[in-house]
């Protein structure tokens, strides 16, 4: 009598199955899902790694390093996005952030054309012309100088325990 009652209600369950996925199209995403089996992505995110080590650096450059235009925080996430210092670091992105900035810091002319794509983006973003710092001399509206990315990339190093 139990066995006859739960093949009534498989049977009732399979036909109301039926029903359902007639009623809507096939995918090729249901047939992979379907060809890898239940439980498949149990435990996995759908997220990749790069993914989640670049969201972390974001996250962390919004929360840790002050820039208002937010040109800078924007040009130090992209300039490591996929880079192979970030790839290398996966587990630890923040790590990665370091090195990138010390190795900024380390070089005038990698400092120098950083000021100058921070300047460029802040042009672009406010829809006004780039306030490029001349050789000794910087306007005082100039968001991005030499000098200011210079201290907010030590002041974020500091930040990162480096």
């Amino acid at each position: 009598m139990i066995d006859d009652h739960e093949s009534q209600r498989s049977k009732a369950h399979e036909d109301l199955e039926r029903e359902i996925r007639e009623g809507r199209k096939f995918t090729a995403k249901e047939a992979l899902a379907r060809l890898a089996g239940p439980g498949a992505m149990k435990g996995a995110s759908p997220v990749s790694p790069v993914q989640q080590a670049e969201t972390e650096i974001g996250n962390w450059l919004k929360s840790n390093v002050p820039d208002s235009a937010g040109a800078l925080q924007m040009l130090l996430q992209r300039n490591l996005r996929g880079s192979e210092l970030l790839l290398a670091n996966l587990d630890w992105p923040l790590a990665a952030l370091a090195g990138y900035c010390e190795h900024v810091l380390e070089s005038e002319h990698l400092l120098r054309e950083l000021v100058r794509q921070a300047d460029v983006e802040w042009g672009q973003r406010m829809d006004e012309r780039p306030r490029f710092e001349r050789q000794g001399s910087a306007d005082p509206e100039d968001p991005y100088t030499f000098e200011s990315v210079r201290s907010t990339l030590a002041e974020a190093l500091k930040r990162l325990g480096h």
